[in-house]
């Protein structure tokens, strides 16, 4: 009863509630709704926390508030929803006061990180788009780390399904891009990666874990039985034998070793996204804390040993035989990086790429072992094949199928994932370069088969003395008509175009890369363009403001254009949930019969 006035507005007297059935307060937050029912006196958030409908419209029952638009219904005494889609409504405290009610008009509670990170379950737990775009807000609001974030969201998608998903993909592949993002996208790109993963274990049954082995086998022969499982697609096998390999301790680089070996056994697995996916797993683990290696990295096992490799298809058999040309050259790879380890300095990653973008699968081989005796290592032939694939992408013909944008993609998203995991494993024994140039091979022969999506050859932006003096020159401009490209089909050309201007006329990198996130970010995008925005950049990162940087750009900005734009219903989720959380009135119309009393109270 002597609570601070300041933290409490007067609704009406008591009679006037029990006359009218229901008031409204407006303090400078939010509208509260005050409802008498059945003698007892009851203050919730006058938006339904659905859609933001004024609840004071609704109806009440035997203690049931319904909303009157959706008929979403909650318990009048705790604010829970009966309906889980719908969330619940924050409740706020109610006093009696000399016969007139006060209602305390803010609302929290008193963990706030704690709150919303148990809304954030609930919402996984039950795929509610809305609760899981509260939950995060929420969540960031309250100061909690990105990572936290992403922890709990990885964790969850790693628990509730068995195996890796796509959407445990694009929450790594967004998580990544996070430090290049506005507060505002940060948002955007959490909810989409929770929303995934939450969509992705709907219905799936849980992960059952397994144990790893008594025994403690040294590395190299945790890695053979590795790679003897998977080929053998013995599931249950391979996850105990990694299993082993992380509690014996082994470092990030010799279990992406392992896992690299057992993966290239068979070549470029389900066109490159079994490769894709594990390289995720270990970015993932790097946001979230090694620590929880156990949980999460045997995920990718089960795609791993049952996916169907290259081999098993006529194109990399006839007209001719590709793995046949893969196996002979890896036979020769002990004497070649023997003779390219005493070379230092290769530099050569650009001539590279152009050499194995050509027509003779013979000599692109030919030119990968005159890189390796030159002293390149395998991550440099990952990063020119990375290149090469993104050069596939920019020069991508409009006479082909729209599906045919996919067959680039896979070829671009799987050479950046063999570049980023040679990255990672380092300079290692010949044997394990064999396995690293293994992958690199796979790509290579990959990348040739795709060479018909350049026939005819899209022209890059500014090539051949080609000006682009008609489009916009500063910053903000050419950001607003890059993004009014990707809001209509078919301007892959003008959205290469104004990439190409922004980058050749020394605009920084970042803006535009901040405006590529927005253009996904604001579509029910799907997993390719997540995977094609992240990998982009990252090799973007690799090059910097380059010629060759450019092109990469350029490639992801007309695999997007080809993409967009779609009907952007997550977009609108994610508005609802901020606005309500800002304490938006989202349904607000002028003679409504219900009292308003205003009060100026300061927002604690």
């Amino acid at each position: 009863m002597d609570a601070p006035n300041k933290e409490f507005a007067l609704a009406g007297s008591l009679e006037e509630l029990k006359t009218k059935g229901r008031l409204v307060v407006h303090g400078n937050h939010r509208p509260i709704l005050v409802i008498c029912d059945r003698g007892q006196v009851f203050a919730l958030d006058n938006r339904c926390p659905h859609m933001g409908f004024p609840l004071e419209r609704g109806s009440v029952d035997d203690g049931i508030l319904t909303c009157h638009w959706h008929h979403a219904r909650f318990d009048l005494e705790s604010g829970c929803t009966f309906d889980l889609w719908a969330d619940d409504i924050p409740i706020c405290p109610v006093e009696i006061r000399n016969g007139d009610v006060w209602v305390k008009t803010t609302f929290g509670q008193a963990d706030s990180a704690a709150h919303w990170r148990k809304r954030l379950a609930d919402g996984l737990a039950h795929d509610l788009g809305l609760v899981i775009a509260k939950a995060v807000h929420g969540q960031l609001v309250a100061d909690v780390a990105q990572a936290d974030i992403v922890r709990q969201v990885a964790l969850f998608g790693a628990q509730n399904r068995d195996g890796w998903s796509a959407g445990l993909t694009i929450l790594t592949a967004l998580a990544n891009l996070l430090p290049a993002l506005p507060e505002e996208e940060v948002y955007l790109a959490l909810f989409h990666g929770a929303r995934r993963v939450a969509t992705d274990c709907d219905g799936q049954a849980p992960r059952h874990g397994r144990a790893p082995l008594e025994s403690r086998p040294d590395p190299a022969a945790l890695k053979r039985w590795l790679t003897r499982w998977t080929k053998v697609r013995h599931r249950e096998a391979a996850e105990r034998t990694l299993l082993t390999a992380i509690g014996a301790g082994l470092s990030p680089a010799l279990l992406a070793d392992a896992l690299l070996a057992a993966e290239t056994e068979r070549a470029f697995a389900d066109t490159g996204h079994s490769l894709d996916f594990i390289n995720k797993a270990f970015e993932c683990l790097d946001l979230i804390g090694w620590e929880h290696a156990a949980a999460l990295l045997p995920t990718v096992v089960g795609q791993m040993v049952a996916a169907r490799g290259a081999e098993e298809s006529t194109a990399w058999r006839q007209p001719v035989d590709l793995v046949a040309l893969c196996d002979q050259t890896i036979g020769q790879l002990p004497e070649l990086i023997a003779v390219g380890r005493g070379v230092h300095g290769w530099s050569d990653h650009a001539a590279l790429a152009r050499d194995l973008l050509g027509e003779d699968p013979f000599r692109i081989v030919e030119a990968l072992k005159a890189a390796i005796r030159a002293g390149a290592a395998p991550a440099h032939l990952g990063r020119s094949l990375a290149y090469a694939a993104a050069l596939r992408v920019a020069r991508f013909g409009s006479a082909n199928e729209h599906s045919d944008w996919e067959t680039a993609h896979h070829a671009f998203t799987y050479a950046n994932a063999v570049h980023q995991i040679l990255e990672r494993i380092g300079t290692a024994e010949i044997e394990g370069q064999v396995t690293a140039v293994r992958a690199v091979l796979h790509g290579a022969m990959a990348l040739y088969l795709t060479r018909y999506l350049n026939v005819p050859p899209a022209r890059i932006p500014g090539e051949g003395g080609e000006q682009l003096d008609d489009l916009p020159t500063d910053t903000p401009m050419i950001r607003a008509a890059l993004l009014d490209a990707f809001d209509r089909q078919q301007q892959v050309d003008l959205a290469a175009k104004l990439v190409a201007r922004h980058l050749t006329l020394g605009h920084a990198p970042q803006v535009l890369i901040a405006a590529l996130a927005r253009a996904v970010l604001r579509e029910d995008a799907g997993f390719h363009a997540y995977q094609m925005l992240e990998a982009g950049v990252r090799q973007f990162n690799v090059w910097g403001p380059t010629e060759e940087g450019r092109h990469i750009l350029i490639a992801v900005a007309r695999y997007l254009a080809a993409h967009s734009p779609t009907e952007r219903a997550a977009l609108q989720t994610a508005d609802i949930a901020m606005r309500l959380m800002r304490g938006g009135e989202l349904h607000q119309e002028a003679g409504d019969d219900a009292r308003r009393v205003s009060a100026s109270i300061a927002e604690h």
